[in-house]
């Protein structure tokens, strides 16, 4: 290259050089050898990393040595969008200074995220180790962003059984696959069940009246779901309302939709809405949900 009359041409000056780490150093570089980090407490208490083997203020020998990291968080840093030959990564990446946790110094190395947008003082950062250590500041590859801890895992519960509903029970449900709902009476205190069970809970005697009930009725009480269940195909909020039918003196629980979660009220008319007559069963599915009764 010429400027002019005066030559120039890029040079460099290199030389090895071996250098004595010294106790303290040499068993912070084996420590890294062996993925562990560690520090020196000083006088006053304060953790110093990388270690010093004498205190930066009494200038006394340390030797209290305290297990840091290998997490920490970013106290500040610079980004690097061109690495020089020779830097720790090949592509993007940024210096940073991480205070490893146990520690109050701070450590000089590099942070790879490939995205300077997720780089921040105060972000949580982990080291990342070299498959292959020898002892060298380098054996830290790099730190990276810090995953957050498992807190939840899914864990899949399911219990086969066979259900066997009884002959009050088996009434009501062939009566849904016919797109009717029935309940029975008791005899001895004239309420209606629905579903029925069989037998009146208050006066223990049989309920072999059919009653033959409205699809519509009242909300007596309801709760807006807002936590989904695992392979739960409807969509939040959604309301499961507590509805008594005209006629009968106990109510049942089903799906309420057509309303918005914060206009449900207690006391709300509503009316079934059947499923298509081909999907009619013997299940309260054959009932598709409630919704507000018009008018």
């Amino acid at each position: 290259m010429t400027t002019g009359d005066v030559l120039s041409a890029p040079h460099r000056l290199s030389y090895p050089y071996r250098r004595s780490v010294g106790p303290v150093l040499g068993r912070f570089l084996t420590g890294l050898r062996e993925a562990r980090i560690e520090g020196v407490r000083a006088r006053d208490g304060r953790v110093l990393v990388p270690p010093q083997e004498h205190d930066p203020a009494t200038a006394e020998a340390l030797d209290e040595w305290v297990p840091v990291g290998p997490g920490g968080v970013v106290v500040s840093w610079a980004w690097i969008a061109a690495p020089l030959p020779g830097q720790p990564l090949e592509r993007p990446f940024a210096w940073a200074l991480v205070r490893l946790d146990g520690a109050d110094t701070a450590l000089l190395h590099a942070l790879d995220t490939g995205d300077p947008e997720q780089v921040r003082t105060g972000m949580r950062v982990t080291v990342r180790w070299r498959p292959e250590r020898t002892g060298d500041i380098r054996d830290i590859e790099c730190f990276v962003p810090e995953q957050p801890p498992v807190k939840r895992i899914d864990t899949p519960i399911a219990l086969d059984y066979r259900y066997t509903p009884g002959l009050a029970t088996s009434r009501f449900l062939r009566a849904l696959a016919e797109g009717r709902v029935v309940g029975e009476r008791c005899p001895a205190c004239g309420k209606v069940y629905v579903p029925p069970r069989g037998s009146c809970p208050t006066d223990a005697v049989p309920t072999a009246e059919e009653v033959q009930l409205p699809d519509r009725g009242v909300v007596t009480t309801f709760c807006v779901v807002n936590v989904p269940m695992s392979e739960h195909a409807i969509e939040m909020p959604y309301v499961a309302a507590s509805i008594l039918l005209d006629g009968a003196d106990i109510a049942f629980q089903h799906l309420l939709r057509g309303v918005p979660a914060d206009q449900v009220r207690i006391g709300m008319r509503v009316r079934a809405e059947w499923r298509p007559r081909p999907e009619w069963g013997p299940t309260l599915e054959s009932i598709a949900c409630f919704r507000p009764e018009a008018g």
